[in-house]
């Protein structure tokens, strides 16, 4: 299948050959959601916690005696009953939240999130993407000429071009990655994806094995 592909003044220059098994694949919801829910687990921190009786400081001693005291008997102020005692059923972080999904199963999903950028013409082809500084303002004036609306996109690159990576870090609706990095929770964090034509190479040797 063929796609426009655009230069850096933002005009149409000629058209490239996506890969069908990459770029037109059957949407799937149900499997884009188990991997997208999978990775996002995966990126989450263990934060939360708080100390149950046994992590708590003191109460080494019983607080009174058990009986003769008229007092309810207690034998550590380290009980979740006592103020600053342990916490019962709190939040830990040793509970583990990450989730494995098969590498078949991801590469699928991402291939059906390619497939969706294609034929809801979200992706945008660039016949070479460089500038010679790492200036926001540069790269900002290439983007402003491609039909973007001012939206979200990810910019997937070849390799690592470190210039356009620092050019790209205070525009709040730009994110650079590499095309061999790219994930079904990139692709649906942002509604654009820019791709050099170098990248469509890149991501065929990736993940096509």
């Amino acid at each position: 299948m063929t796609y426009p592909v655009y230069n850096q003044k933002g005009k149409e220059v000629s058209q490239a050959l996506l890969p069908k098994e990459i770029f037109d694949v059957q949407l799937n919801k149900d499997l884009i959601h188990q991997v997208v829910v999978s990775q996002m687990a995966n990126k989450r921190q263990k934060i939360a916690h708080t100390k149950i009786r046994s992590e708590v400081s003191g109460g080494g001693k019983k607080p009174w005696a058990q009986k003769h005291l008229g007092r309810a008997r207690h034998g550590s102020i380290r009980s979740p009953i006592w103020r600053h005692g342990g916490i019962t059923f709190g939040p830990s972080n040793e509970k583990e939240f990450k989730k494995r999904i098969p590498i078949k199963m991801r590469r699928k999903a991402l291939f059906c999130l390619l497939s969706i950028k294609v034929k809801e013409k979200l992706l945008i082809l660039i016949e070479d993407l460089n500038i010679e500084k790492p200036k926001t303002k540069l790269i900002n004036e290439i983007l402003g000429k491609l039909p973007l609306k001012n939206e979200s996109s990810l910019i997937a690159l070849p390799d690592m071009n470190k210039n356009l990576i620092l050019a790209t870090r205070n525009l709040p609706k730009i994110q650079t990655t590499q095309a061999k990095d790219l994930s079904c929770l990139d692709l649906v964090s942002f509604k654009y994806l820019i791709l050099p034509k170098d990248s469509i190479k890149i991501i065929k040797e990736t993940f096509l094995k």
